[in-house]
């Protein structure tokens, strides 16, 4: 028997206590006459179909303080509540692919119950030690030329892509699910609008490829504690995949929203806010999520994270954490998107700190020399702009100013399209040899 069922047994056959509501107070709940521990689930108003479900938080003497997985709504002075022993199950297992749950693990595609060849463990996890982690020394490919070549990822890597609203973070995404070599995909869609969730199922993903995707929904307008969730459940899903040695890919949209869920749930707890308004629990919270991923004994799990930068500010204390934790990233730009560049990938301003461990020395040296014209294109534009620099000056700038017809060209690339690594790094050598 798995542990997942053991527990649950093992909670099924205890004596069943029965407290009470005694208070409720913006996103909190206290309660009275039972006994639980912090991070187990409670009952509220519980029915044979189940009740409003509250995880604990803090404890006191006498008293419990919860959180609801759910709306107050209808929640009295007094309301029954039920212990139920244990904190929340996550499936894990073969039979989720092509799924798509919510924030807490339950179906949410009208599917089949989640039964036969579903295995149901704890949320909460042990990360890979630091010693045990293997090196990350093997490619994983996008199919998005830009970043195969100039900012490639390896597997159990991770990479934040830094951007602000409306500029193709989700989209390209999308383009990165369908084109990668993992095993698996894993995507966590937190605090995203409802009317994009089908639209991204259907255009950007598809059915081809949902086959072989989890994907875990909590909306902007889900409780903060449930979109808080979603990203560990997601994550959670994700090492259940790389238990079994399976590369995998976990795609986060966005760790921004995630730690907005988790300066709600701290400051209703009573924190006091700290840098913008962040409680200081917001800053433990990333690294204990983020470190999830990478590289274990066997197995790997290669994360994206989106990250939300706000007024396009790249030094906000969100966006300033995850770079710190993160190994690389990848900076869209509002510039570049406004002028119809997809992707609006700024190559000069991303960078993967596992690039050399994963991408032969006679290629890096392409993607080197290709950062050296750009670079140096970037130095003069505004000398160039106002017909200030003379041909002849920099026979470098010669050399970028010829080449930038065709780096632009490569850079670009339409949603639809996927590039294979070795083809792109083929242009890519092509382009550098042509002149």
């Amino acid at each position: 028997m798995s542990t997942g069922l053991l527990d649950r047994a093992r909670a099924a056959a205890r004596p069943q206590l029965t407290g009470q509501v005694v208070g409720a107070m913006g996103l909190t709940l206290t309660v009275e006459g039972i006994v639980a521990s912090v991070g187990d689930l409670v009952e509220v108003n519980p029915t044979p179909h189940g009740g409003l479900l509250a995880e604990v938080v803090a404890v006191g003497r006498e008293r419990l303080t919860c959180m609801p997985l759910g709306e107050l709504s209808g929640v009295h002075s007094g309301a029954p509540v039920r212990a139920t022993g244990m904190p929340l199950q996550v499936p894990v297992g073969e039979a989720l692919l092509g799924r798509v749950l919510d924030g807490l693990g339950r179906p949410l595609d009208g599917g089949p119950p989640l039964d036969a060849g579903i295995e149901f463990v704890d949320l909460a996890s042990e990360t890979p030690h630091a010693l045990s982690r293997s090196r990350v020394d093997r490619p994983l490919t996008f199919g998005v030329r830009a970043l195969d070549t100039l900012v490639p990822c390896g597997k159990g890597q991770r990479l934040g892509i830094f951007a602000g609203s409306g500029v193709g973070k989700s989209t390209l995404l999308s383009q990165i699910t369908r084109g990668t070599d993992a095993d698996v995909r894993v995507i966590g869609l937190i605090g995203e609008r409802g009317r994009e969730v089908k639209e991204f199922l259907e255009e950007n993903l598809g059915a081809e490829g949902l086959a072989r995707t989890v994907v875990v929904v909590a909306t902007s307008d889900e409780p903060p504690l449930v979109r808080l969730k979603a990203a560990f459940v997601a994550t959670r899903i994700a090492e259940g995949f790389r238990d079994q040695g399976r590369d995998v890919l976990l795609l986060m949209d966005s760790i921004t929203r995630t730690a907005m869920a988790q300066r709600e749930v701290g400051l209703s707890a009573g924190e006091p806010p700290a840098t913008r308004g962040y409680p200081p629990s917001v800053f433990a919270m990333m690294p204990r999520l983020l470190e999830k991923a990478g590289t274990a004994e066997i197995g790997s799990i290669t994360g994206l994270y989106t990250v939300l930068v706000e007024g396009d500010d790249h030094n906000e204390p969100i966006a300033d954490t995850a770079r710190s934790i993160l190994d690389g990233h990848i900076v869209l730009t509002r510039k570049l998107a406004t002028t119809g560049h997809f992707p609006a990938i700024d190559v000069l301003e991303s960078i993967s700190r596992v690039a050399g461990a994963v991408v032969p020395a006679p290629q890096m040296a392409d993607a080197r020399e290709v950062r050296r014209l750009l670079g140096a294109l970037r130095d003069v534009k505004e000398l160039i702009e106002i017909g200030a620099y003379q041909a002849g000056s920099d026979p470098l700038v010669d050399r970028a100013r010829q080449l930038a017809p065709a780096i632009e060209a490569f850079l670009q690339q339409p949603t639809g399209e996927l590039t294979d690594a070795p083809e792109a790094w083929e242009w890519l050598n092509r382009i550098i040899r042509s002149a």
